[in-house]
């Protein structure tokens, strides 16, 4: 054998053993982060409130009943803000601490700037009506996980038991922001090793995402697959044609910034699975949404939720309990917050 066919056969060799070693390393941490979850959630409980506070639930759901009636967009709104606080140093309510003259919190990150104040509303709402009953009793953090549930179930959402016991963190940073929330130029294996570090599978990654059945996105996110698709100046192949076009009379270039199309094109005020079967035609809206169905790693379960909306539901309540147990504080790690938006003196 020459000297050619040799190093082609030790460079692949070479190859082989560093993919399989990414693999484990995978593995390995998502089993690692399983593991601080399990530990983590020993401490929460459906009635962790059950005599300091026993109608912390319903106090919530009323309010948020309420700021529904008044503003529906609250709910994929609540939803995203408790996403964006569980993925960033876990769920602490870090997300809704505002920033001071000598700290930039989360919440003015870059990323976090599109959170929706109807969101941020809903949950000051909910706990102030919470303090009025049961004055330094319940979390924020808490809060923000039941009234994330209760305003999805008013959508048509599946309901979940929501584990309490959550404390609020001492702490609110920006830079603790990137590489913890995903991108919508994110690939479909930078998602997945970003959802495996912080526990998921992929199965409950591509449940999650079908969260984008309500809510909207910037133009700015998704602006370059309707104009300039990978610096070509054309269209996503892989968007519908007729889809895109309609993009461009909503999302004109150089346009206000401020402009919104909503995520599901079809059904965006009801929480169902047809954002999978929108992916199915091509009509996803932002890349990375579009991209589970177009890579065969998370095709079969685009295809498996598009076919069973009551397999989505028991897969996305199974894969929002988990997001609920990420980087939960005890006692000794954090505290309650009387203002959701500021830390207690």
């Amino acid at each position: 054998m020459d000297a050619a066919r040799l190093l082609h056969l030790f460079l692949v060799m070479l190859l082989v053993l560093h993919e399989a070693a990414q693999s484990a390393t995978g593995v390995q941490l998502q089993n690692q982060t399983q593991n601080q979850q399990r530990q983590q959630q020993q401490f929460l409980s459906v009635d962790y409130y059950k005599r300091s506070c026993p109608d912390v639930e319903k106090i919530v759901h009323q309010v948020m009943v309420q700021k529904f009636r008044e503003a529906p967009v609250a709910a994929a709104g609540t939803l995203r803000i408790f996403f964006h606080d569980c993925m960033v140093q876990g769920c602490d309510a870090s997300v809704l601490a505002a920033s001071t003259s000598r700290n930039k919190a989360e919440k003015d990150f870059d990323i976090n700037l599109s959170l929706p104040g109807d969101g941020f509303d809903a949950v000051m709402r909910a706990k102030q009506a919470v303090e009025n009953r049961c004055p330094r009793t319940v979390s924020c953090a808490d809060i923000l996980a039941i009234a994330s549930r209760d305003l999805i179930g008013m959508i048509g959402g599946p309901f979940w038991p929501v584990k309490k016991g959550r404390k609020d963190s001492y702490t609110s940073y920006a830079a603790r922001v990137p590489g913890n929330l995903p991108s919508s130029k994110n690939t479909v294996s930078e998602l997945m090793h970003l959802f495996s570090s912080k526990g998921f599978t992929t199965e409950e990654m591509v449940a999650l995402a079908g969260a984008h059945t309500a809510g909207f996105a910037h133009c700015k996110e998704f602006n370059d697959r309707i104009y300039n698709w990978k610096n070509t100046s054309r269209i996503d192949p892989t968007m519908n044609p007729l889809y895109a076009a309609n993009l461009r009379l909503a999302c004109p270039r150089n346009v206000d910034p401020t402009i919104v199309a909503n995520l599901d094109v079809t059904t965006s005020k009801k929480f169902d699975n047809v954002y999978y079967q929108n992916l199915q035609k091509g009509l996803g809206l932002l890349s990375t949404d579009q991209a589970l169905f177009n890579d065969p790693q998370t095709k079969p379960l685009v295809n498996r939720f598009a076919a069973s909306q009551e397999q989505f539901f028991a897969a996305f309540a199974s894969a929002m309990q988990k997001l609920g147990s990420i980087g939960v504080k005890s006692a000794s790690q954090g505290n309650i917050r009387i203002n959701c938006a500021a830390f207690n003196q």
